[in-house]
């Protein structure tokens, strides 16, 4: 099992935050962006994440909350379910906790939910109250388990049995969008348009339905994040193929704040969370899709 190290001290180490990358198996790869173990090893966490996709998550202390980009609140719960986000999130952990989670890609959360991911864009929901009581039984054994490896084992079969319970996505659309995302360092939508042959009103549709976003947005979202990412891990946005993607420094910063939470002058300075997030799933490049390692 292939195993990404974000912090120094190793996975069960004693640093303050810790963060570590795992790649799906090769049967989930278009369904789970990576699955990964954080511990928080401080009384208080407090951070922004960046706009992302959807994610699963499983805490074994779950005190504390997401913030969305419009202010909504939403209680961190044993067995969360994220929703894709169009901003900014700032995520609040009280006291020392565990995670291990993993990224939906739109494959991925159409059959887990099976239903339009811009419903739960920006927001949160309890596992439980999608599973019932069930999902109590694997978040014990998450916790019970002694190595990141006997986790990945449960993530993955737990992951392969929940996605199947929504739909099938097409995959042609899917593949398009994704290209269309990184290909250029600042996607048009008019050539999505004609990637897919549709018209942009079935564009906007499909793109909400498997992204939350509309293909506009779902753009600026995966520019900013992509610059950000590079800016964090001491690259110039020249050498990552940015240069060009915003009009101009002020557009830069904005965006930037917007999606990633954090100044480009922030981000040359970044905390070990950003630090462990970005180069983490750098170190993935090869093993998942550019849409994941690049972003």
């Amino acid at each position: 099992m292939s195993h990404i190290s974000s912090s120094p001290a190793g996975v069960g180490g004693s640093a303050p935050f810790e963060l570590h990358y795992f790649p799906p198996d090769p049967d989930l790869a278009e369904m789970v962006s990576s699955f990964y173990v954080a511990r928080i090893n401080v009384p208080r966490f407090d951070e922004y994440e960046r706009a992302d996709r959807p994610q699963f998550r499983f805490m074994t202390v779950a005190d504390g909350e997401y913030v969305f980009a419009d202010g909504h609140h939403s209680p961190a719960c044993r067995a969360n379910i994220v929703g894709p986000t169009s901003g900014r999130v700032r995520a609040i952990a009280n006291g020392p906790t565990t995670m291990f989670g993993f990224g939906l890609l739109p494959a991925g959360w159409a059959a887990l939910m099976g239903d339009d991911a811009d419903k739960l864009t920006d927001d949160a929901m309890d596992a439980a109250d999608l599973f019932g009581p069930w999902i109590d039984e694997v978040a014990t054994a998450l916790e019970q388990a002694q190595t990141a490896e006997e986790k990945l084992v449960i993530g993955n079969n737990f992951a392969r049995e929940v996605l199947t319970r929504g739909e099938t996505a097409p995959m042609w659309f899917i593949r398009t969008v994704d290209e269309w995302l990184t290909a250029t360092p600042s996607p048009q939508v008019p050539a999505l348009v004609e990637a897919t042959g549709m018209s942009i009103r079935s564009v906007e549709r499909m793109t909400k339905h498997y992204y939350g976003l509309p293909p506009r947005m779902l753009a600026r979202k995966y520019r900013a994040v992509r610059a950000a990412s590079a800016l964090a891990r001491g690259e110039g946005l020249d050498a990552a193929q940015l240069g060009d993607a915003f009009y101009d420094q002020s557009h830069l910063i904005r965006e930037i704040k917007r999606f990633a939470g954090a100044t480009p002058g922030q981000l040359s300075n970044p905390t070990l969370y950003t630090q462990a997030t970005t180069r983490g799933r750098k170190q993935l490049a090869g093993k998942v899709g550019r849409i994941v390692s690049e972003t």
